[in-house]
């Protein structure tokens, strides 16, 4: 491997090792629960995508922070740009699963961050760190993609991933609006983390049969974070957020 691999996420390669027989498709037996915990995460994502912005009005005049409400958005897209090439470096090095479970992390963090924020700065930074959650999360699924289906399969996942948009975005916003409410925008955002629980646990035993990577040269300090595509897309990222 290069110092500085120019894919943007772990690319299938030669001899990766897949779980399961090499028929079926990816409800196969032995593809199953991967693709119904994937296609569970991206419907989230999406559902959160969209949602936010029936709830966000609300928010701004229940915090106080008309002012920022721009930064809201502005926070998370410019912070998923930069973890959109962080979780490609960070999974050609070391694998997807460190990044993906880094991502959902952060993801849910950010959530709870936003929607127990007393003001509207928090409720930003609360964006932001959502953001970076999100852009591991999908560039991650891709790589577990590229290394846990054979390739006559993958492109019927890839097609999955964007289906799994379009019912939360159609949907979203009618929910959201409905649980804003009755219920307050604060649950827009803290009920996801507890959804997303199911999904990870129905995925977890197969994301743990793929192969291990080992460290990438550099360490992850030097290699990843220290690469020219991570300095590039935070340059990139900074900027758009200026």
């Amino acid at each position: 491997m290069t110092a500085d691999p120019p894919a943007l996420s772990t690319p299938p390669r030669e001899g990766d090792a897949h779980p399961g027989p090499a028929t079926g498709g990816v409800l196969a037996p032995a593809h199953r629960a991967l693709t119904l915990g994937i296609i569970s995460v991206v419907s989230l994502v999406a559902f959160e995508a969209s949602a936010v912005n029936t709830a966000m009005p609300v928010a701004a005049r229940a915090l106080h922070g008309i002012g920022l409400y721009a930064f809201a958005f502005s926070a998370f897209f410019t912070a998923s740009l930069f973890a959109m090439a962080l979780a490609g470096v960070w999974s050609d090095r070391h694998g997807p699963l460190a990044p993906l479970f880094t991502g959902i992390a952060a993801f849910g963090a950010g959530l709870l961050i936003a929607g127990g924020a007393g003001g509207m700065a928090m409720f930003v930074a609360g964006r932001g760190v959502q953001g970076l959650g999100g852009g591991l999360v999908i560039v991650s699924l891709y790589a577990v993609v590229g290394r846990a289906y054979p390739e006559r399969l993958r492109p019927a996942v890839m097609a999955a991933f964007s289906a799994a948009w379009v019912v939360p975005v159609i949907v979203g916003p009618l929910l959201a609006g409905t649980v804003t409410e009755q219920f307050g925008w604060r649950w827009v955002f803290v009920a996801i983390p507890a959804l997303i629980l199911l999904p990870l646990a129905v995925m977890l035993p197969a994301l743990r049969k793929l192969p291990r990577t080992g460290p990438g040269p550099g360490g992850w300090v030097r290699g990843v974070l220290g690469s020219r595509r991570c300095l590039l897309a935070l340059a990139v990222a900074v900027g758009a957020g200026l």
